[in-house]
């Protein structure tokens, strides 16, 4: 495969033990900077159709190499996508291989573009909030960040914000790091733009949450 002997080609063997290290998931790490997946990317992006990009990030997800993943979930990231069912169907195929954040994040990334392009996909995400991985759980957060950051939000998406909310508020009893982490991001995002709503459910359901999350849900309240 062309690609991965292009990525196999840039690895950097002490790099990849670094990573690997910090990472701790079983797979294969080459030691590739993210500016340097990046500069791929746009080479296979440009030369490829829409199938052949949805062909090839399959391809480099099934390889379980970490930087093959990124580039994967970085060739479906794209705002814009007529026809996009192949590609949400293939971003949401990858959830329950997720077990390291830098993956899962890029990979969600792509998958919050898509769901912001048909937000009935929603209902799909709801049921990973009651997975038992709770890398999946963290999906359906992350992935929804979108409806955090936008500044003039119609009222169908306050609908979905309130929506997301709810699911941030029933995780809060989760004791994961990673899932009080993600809770809190997204209030912190949120905070920038609707900060009496993050206090309101601070109110409700901060006591259910771990003190550093609750702290970093408010970092830039307090800061304002």
């Amino acid at each position: 495969m062309d690609e991965l002997n292009e990525l196999r080609a840039l690895a950097d063997a002490e790099r990849a033990a670094q990573i690997a290290s910090y990472h701790k998931a079983p797979r294969a790490y080459l030691g590739i900077q993210t500016p340097q997946i990046d500069e791929l990317v746009q080479n296979w992006r440009a030369a490829l159709d829409l199938p052949g990009r949805v062909a090839l990030a399959d391809a480099l997800w099934r390889s379980d190499i970490h930087e093959a993943r990124v580039a994967a979930a970085k060739l479906l990231t794209q705002a814009r996508i007529a026809d996009d069912g192949p590609v949400w169907d293939l971003l949401a195929s990858w959830v329950p291989d997720f077990d390291a954040w830098a993956i899962a994040d890029h990979a969600m990334s792509a998958a919050g573009r898509r769901l912001v392009a048909a937000p009935d996909r929603l209902d799909q995400v709801e049921a990973w909030t009651r997975a038992d991985s709770f890398w999946i759980r963290r999906a359906a957060l992350v992935g929804t960040l979108p409806w955090a950051k936008m500044n003039h939000p119609k009222p169908d998406d306050l609908a979905r914000r309130q929506r997301i909310l709810g699911w941030a508020a029933s995780m809060a009893d989760d004791r994961e790091w990673f899932i009080q982490k993600a809770i809190a991001w997204w209030l912190r995002d949120l905070s920038k733009r609707d900060a009496p709503r993050v206090r309101a459910f601070l109110d409700e359901h901060g006591a259910r949450m771990k003190p550093f999350a609750r702290r970093e849900a408010t970092r830039l309240i307090k800061a304002g």
